[in-house]
């Protein structure tokens, strides 16, 4: 799960079948947008592990994109 974005008290969350809403309250203080979310026991974690991840793969695409088109 990936937070997407704040709305409020609610936090959007892509799923694999979808978006979700989850109450902010329900996830960590330090969750961000782009964190991946894990569930445990009925709570949710920041996997800051497969957020770092995340956010280096999107660097590198998005550095070997503008390299191609000569942005």
């Amino acid at each position: 799960m990936i937070i997407d974005r704040f709305e409020g008290d609610i936090a959007v969350v892509e799923t694999d079948e979808g978006f979700r809403d989850i109450p902010r309250s329900q996830l960590p203080a330090e969750a961000e947008e782009g964190d991946v979310l894990a569930s445990c026991d009925g709570c949710y974690v920041v996997d800051k592990e497969a957020a770092e991840r995340r956010r280096s793969s999107a660097a590198s695409r998005m550095k070997r994109l503008m390299n191609k088109g000569g942005l």
